[in-house]
């Protein structure tokens, strides 16, 4: 048990950090100085009998690499810069790799020259999801699902003759490693929306996707020099060049550490990048103006108060058989959470899904220029709807409000002074919609409903624990909450979507 103990500990610590944060702050005004509570509480995190030291500083050096090159660079990050803020890590890990991983490099240049062989495939993607034709998308999904990038590499690598722990890096640097902000189908979209003809938007989307693999950090600054989302402009916050230099003279020789003690190469392009996102970005001007209303920090407070409650039920009742167990309840517990809310006002899962997709494809028509990006957090929103509901319902049409054997404490949320009396902020008689119109605050960033820096934490102590074997992308069906309604006409294959026809990618998952 107490290596179960140690997860929870440093990913409550973590998470808590975060909350803790915002919930001073909210409302006012972000300085990068404003996370160091993040940094001091993932500074605690240790390698127990049996973990790998250097995962763990991956993770650790990362994090204050990153803080120390932010603060010395600018004192904030304006809201339009700091999604991105998680992207620049792993293209200099990329480049430190193809000088130090023996054989890496002539296997990325194939995989580069594999993904002009496969035009057609990348066309025929790119027009599915300008098209709309997959529903709602989360292109830069964790897993294999329809639309996401892992998808389509793992389509281009399944077949390349290159060695499988290469293969393993390469879709790692693009799933839970972040190898620059680039998703699939924009070069395509700009060209065709440009006045370009077809051909010539599927031969821009292949040069992009190579571009950003034979030349990562340069990539990601180019697409920092020219991104304006909200009609914003490029990038200002920071010198984004001089950020990527001083990270990777940093980390190499961290880099170098994993490497020579075995370390998987595909856990070193994933662990430093998905643990920095708190530091100006889930800590950020965007969240302390969104939890600026009472209802919206509300329903995060009760849902936090429920994931520690039920993780440390979970730990008192020896639940945790194995780390993984661990992760389950750390997740389940707070999707289960936010259903509960979502029925207070009595809206379920589907209703909220079929909402979703109605807009998505309306939003796509009206839309056409639209990111490739735009949807993909209402998509990871209705997933924690959709996977909460299964949990909370009774049986046998749900797991009966458990998690792993575990019950989800939902006390939090009923004793939430906030959450229970929603007559207090509108018009009193009525109040039957505040708590829903909170969550579809929410539904553009629900990072903070599954929180991100306890999934990293809990995967950066999975991951120690087994190095050398790759921590992503995720190997499993996700069940995607949009697929119950949009299906896929595809074969069966152990009751998950076969990729045989280029759809849903797990069943031949690399």
């Amino acid at each position: 048990m107490a290596i179960y103990e140690k997860m929870i500990n440093e990913a409550v610590g973590a998470t808590k950090a975060v909350f803790s944060v915002i919930k001073a702050k909210r409302g006012g005004e972000f300085k990068l100085t404003d996370c160091k509570p993040y940094v001091d509480a993932v500074n605690k995190m240790v390698a127990a009998e049996g973990q790998s030291q250097e995962v763990i500083d991956l993770h650790v050096k990362s994090v204050n690499a990153h803080y120390d090159i932010l603060t010395s660079l600018t004192d904030t990050i304006r809201p339009e810069d700091d999604p991105f803020v998680e992207h620049y890590q792993t293209p200099p890990i990329l480049e430190i790799l193809y000088d130090e991983y023996p054989g890496f490099k002539d296997s990325m240049d194939k995989f580069i020259a594999a993904i002009a062989d496969n035009q057609a495939l990348v066309g025929r993607e790119s027009v599915r999801r300008y098209g709309g034709m997959y529903g709602l998308t989360c292109v830069v999904d964790f897993g294999y699902s329809c639309g996401s990038v892992p998808n389509m590499v793992n389509q281009i690598l399944k077949d390349l003759d290159i060695p499988l722990d290469h293969k393993h890096t390469i879709i790692s640097s693009k799933s839970w490693g972040m190898n620059t902000s680039y998703g699939i189908g924009a070069a395509f979209r700009a060209a065709l929306e440009a006045g370009e003809t077809v051909g010539d938007a599927e031969a821009a989307e292949v040069k992009q996707f190579q571009y950003i693999y034979s030349e990562p950090v340069e990539a990601q600054a180019k697409l920092m020099d020219t991104h304006n989302l909200g009609g914003h402009g490029p990038h200002t916050s920071f010198d984004t060049r001089k950020y990527m230099a001083a990270y990777k003279e940093t980390m190499k020789p961290v880099v170098l550490a994993a490497l020579k003690a075995g370390v998987h190469a595909a856990n070193i392009v994933t662990v430093p990048a998905y643990c920095v996102g708190d530091i100006g970005h889930h800590i950020a001007q965007s969240a302390f103006n969104m939890f600026k209303d009472d209802m919206v920090f509300g329903i995060y407070e009760s849902v936090m108060g429920v994931f520690e409650n039920t993780l440390r039920r979970g730990l008192e009742q020896g639940a945790y058989k194995n780390p993984y167990n661990v992760l389950s309840v750390a997740t389940g517990a707070p999707a289960c959470a936010t259903a509960y809310i979502l029925w207070q006002d009595s809206f379920t899962a589907p209703m909220v899904v079929d909402l979703f997709n109605t807009r998505f494809h309306n939003y796509a028509v009206m839309n056409p220029k639209r990111g490739e990006a735009d949807e993909l957090h209402n998509a990871d929103f209705i997933d924690i709807l959709s996977r909460g509901e299964r949990i909370l319902d009774i049986k046998p049409i749900g797991k009966g409000g458990k998690v792993g054997g575990v019950e989800v404490d939902l006390s939090p949320i009923d004793n939430h002074e906030v959450v229970m009396n929603p007559q207090r902020y509108t018009y009193p008689a009525c109040a039957i919609t505040q708590r829903f119109a909170a969550l579809m605050s929410m539904s553009d960033f629900p990072c903070y409903l599954t929180p991100e820096c306890t999934t990293a934490t809990l995967m950066t102590n999975i991951i120690a624990l087994d190095p050398t074997k790759p921590g992503s992308p995720l190997r499993g069906c996700k069940d995607c909450a949009i697929t119950k309604l949009n299906k896929r006409n595809v074969p069966m294959v152990k009751g998950i979507g076969a990729g045989k026809k280029g759809y849903c990618q797990f069943d031949v998952a690399i």
